[in-house]
């Protein structure tokens, strides 16, 4: 079976307004709090997630452990079909304003593990106009029409 991982930042990145302190995303994630993760590159998750829905594949979350890149993975959660692992997408306005994308995905900021403030900071510079990738941890969706 094939795995596809996904890494959660430990802390906030460089030039973010809470730089350097813990996320908390693991213990979000393990507590349910965490259900999705917001990434760029739609088509590619796109095919990896159907791979997952069809049992052909697992995702691996992971940290880690010290340094990014410069210490060990350690898995946080190994996620199934079963576990309900969907998609959607989000595409970004010009003006990235949290009340407006609230309309269509209520809670989303907090769906993400964050607050609005640390949420929009932190998706200040991705890309606009283009379609996100939501990926789905359990079987909640924004929108209902969407697989499940």
């Amino acid at each position: 079976m094939k795995t596809y991982v996904i890494m959660l930042s430990k802390v906030f990145p460089k030039g973010h307004s809470y730089e350097g302190a813990n996320t908390n995303f693991a213990d979000l994630l393990k507590r349910g709090k965490k259900i999705h993760t917001i990434r760029c590159n739609y088509p590619l998750w796109q095919k990896r997630i159907a791979e997952v829905q069809m049992g052909e594949a697992c995702l691996s979350i992971r940290q880690w452990e010290d340094k990014p890149y410069r210490s060990k993975q350690v898995e946080i959660a190994r996620l199934t079909k079963d576990d309900g692992v969907g998609l959607e997408y989000i595409i970004l306005p010009p003006v990235l304003r949290l009340e407006n994308i609230l309309n269509s995905y209520p809670k989303l900021d907090h769906h993400d593990g964050l607050t609005h403030a640390a949420w929009l900071d932190w998706f200040e510079n991705y890309p606009r106009n283009v379609k996100l990738p939501i990926i789905h941890f359990t079987k909640f969706r924004y929108n209902e029409n969407w697989p499940r």
